[in-house]
């Protein structure tokens, strides 16, 4: 059993070390902040490629925690990657509302604070409601407890993403 813990354990640093090193490529605070089109094509397009090698690497802790048999991976995968271009849908919005701050830090009004903070909630609804969507469909295609094992991991590499996230983007000036 040590091994099998060890593995697990080694494979939650690697998800740890990944999630970290993408999210601070993702939002360096210099690059968001700066100004300019060159940079801002510049920034899409290293987000872009940055976000499908993420969703590369969370496929593959997903594949490398769930103990799927091959009868359940038939099922699970297909599902899996419905969930996962919703997510994205929602990730998409998330890259906005956060281009939009950087772009207006510095100036911030009352107002843009309001509509970013709304919408930021908003979407943490969503995030929350598209979950609640997909534990029937997964549940269609796995035990129960295995969809409450993809949905932990789901939920922690989300989680480890928002801290890394937090932590980069400056708080809103009084």
């Amino acid at each position: 059993m040590a091994p099998e813990y060890t593995t697990k354990e080694n494979t939650m640093k690697n998800v740890v070390t990944v999630v970290l090193l993408a999210a601070t490529l993702l939002l360096n605070a210099g690059a968001l902040f700066a100004e300019g089109p060159t940079k801002e094509a510049a920034l899409d397009r290293d987000i872009q490629m940055l976000r499908q090698d993420l969703r590369a690497q969370k496929k593959q802790i997903i594949a490398a925690n769930m103990q799927l048999s091959e009868a359940e991976a038939v099922k699970f995968w297909p599902v899996y990657d419905e969930y996962t271009q919703e997510t994205t849908k929602l990730n998409d919005i998330r890259v906005t509302l956060i281009k939009e701050y950087a772009q207006n830090f510095e100036n911030l009004t009352d107002a843009q604070a309001q509509s970013l903070t709304k919408r930021y909630l908003d979407l943490d609804d969503a995030v929350t409601q598209l979950r609640l969507k997909y534990v029937p469909i997964f549940n269609k295609v796995l035990p129960a407890k295995k969809t409450a094992r993809f949905m932990q991991i789901d939920r922690r590499l989300g989680l480890l993403m928002d801290v890394q996230l937090a932590a980069q983007i400056p708080l809103v000036q009084p």
